[in-house]
C-alpha cells in the first residue's frame, strides 16, 4: 500500500514540469503567430470593415439604383455566370476525357494546353486586345490582306466586346478546371471500364454509367467554385474592354473600379456589397455539399 502511494506521488511530482512545459510552448507559439495575425488584421480585416463602413449609408444604394450602368452591370454579370461558366465547364468535361488518354502526343498537347493558365493575365489579355485593334491589329490586317476590306471594330460593339471578354475568361481558366476533372477521372478504377468493355458498352454508355456518376459531385462543386471566383475576377473584362464601349460591358467586379475613378468611393463599396446576395448562397451551397 505504501509502495503504491509512493509511486503515485513520484509520478505526480514528475508530471509537474512536464505539464508546465506545453504551457511555455503555447506561449512561444502564440508569440510567433502574433505578427501574422496583426498583418491579417491590418491588411484584410481593416480594409473589409472600412469598406462596409463606407457603404453603410442607404443613400449610396439609392444613387446606385439610379445609375443605369449598375443594372447593365448586373445583367452582364448574370450573363457571364450563366453562359461563360457553363460553356467552360462543359468544354472542360469533354477535354478531360481526351487528356486522360495515355499517349505521348496527348501529353505534349496537355503541356501546351496549360500555358494560358500558367501565364500572367495582364500580358496575355492585353496582347489579345492589341490583336483586336481595328487599325493595326493582326486580325483586321489579315482580313484586309485577304479580302481588301476593312475589318470590324471588334470592341466597339457591346455584344461582341462582352462575348470576347467571356472567351478570354474561358480560354484563361479552362486548363485549370480541365486538370481538376482529369484528376477526377483518374481516380475512377480502371476495372470498371474493363468490365464495361467486356459487356460490350459503348463510349457513351461508359461515360453515362461510370464516368458521370463519379464526376458529378466534383463537377458541380467546381462549377460553384468557378462562379464564386468569377464574381470577384475583373481581369477578363477590365483589361480587354475597360468596361467600354460607353460603360456597357461592366460587370460587378469592374463597376467598383469605375466608381473609384470617378472619386465615388461610397458607390464603389456599395457595388461590392450588393454582390453579396450572389456570393453567399453559392458559398453556402458549396460548403453544404462538401460537408457531405
Amino acid at each position: 500500500m505504501s509502495s503504491t502511494a509512493t509511486a503515485v506521488a513520484a509520478g505526480s511530482a514528475g508530471a509537474g514540469p512536464a505539464a508546465a512545459r506545453p504551457g511555455r510552448w503555447q506561449f512561444w507559439g502564440r508569440l510567433m503567430v502574433a505578427p501574422y495575425l496583426l498583418i491579417f488584421a491590418v491588411f484584410v480585416l481593416y480594409p473589409v470593415c472600412y469598406g462596409l463602413w463606407l457603404a453603410r449609408h442607404p443613400q449610396s444604394y439609392v444613387h446606385l439604383a439610379d445609375d443605369p450602368i449598375f443594372f447593365r452591370s448586373v445583367i452582364n454579370t448574370l450573363v457571364f455566370l450563366v453562359v461563360a461558366i457553363n460553356v467552360k465547364m462543359l468544354v472542360a468535361l469533354v477535354l478531360s476525357g481526351f487528356f486522360v488518354q495515355s499517349r505521348w502526343w496527348i501529353k505534349v498537347l496537355a503541356g501546351i494546353f496549360i500555358l494560358p493558365w500558367a501565364m500572367p493575365s495582364i500580358p496575355t489579355i492585353l496582347s489579345v486586345r492589341f490583336m483586336l485593334n481595328p487599325e493595326w491589329g493582326v486580325i483586321n490586317t489579315t482580313i484586309f490582306r485577304l479580302t481588301g476590306a476593312d475589318g470590324p471594330n471588334w470592341l466597339n460593339d457591346p455584344t461582341l466586346a462582352l462575348g470576347f471578354a467571356m472567351l478570354m475568361h474561358i480560354w484563361k481558366s479552362l486548363p485549370f478546371w480541365t486538370l481538376i476533372l482529369v484528376a477526377g477521372r483518374l481516380a475512377i478504377p480502371s476495372e470498371q471500364y474493363e468490365a464495361a468493355s467486356v459487356d460490350g458498352a459503348s463510349s457513351w454508355q461508359k461515360f453515362r454509367f461510370i464516368s458521370w456518376p463519379s464526376l458529378r459531385t466534383l463537377y458541380l462543386t467546381s462549377t460553384i467554385l468557378s462562379m464564386i471566383w468569377t464574381l470577384g475576377d475583373f481581369n477578363s473584362v477590365y483589361l480587354l474592354t475597360g468596361g467600354g464601349p460607353a460603360d456597357l460591358t461592366h460587370v460587378l467586379a469592374t463597376l467598383g473600379i469605375r466608381y473609384l475613378r470617378l472619386d465615388q468611393v461610397d458607390l464603389s463599396m456599395a457595388s461590392i456589397v450588393v454582390a453579396m446576395p450572389l456570393v453567399l448562397p453559392l458559398v453556402y451551397f458549396m460548403m453544404k455539399r462538401l460537408s457531405k
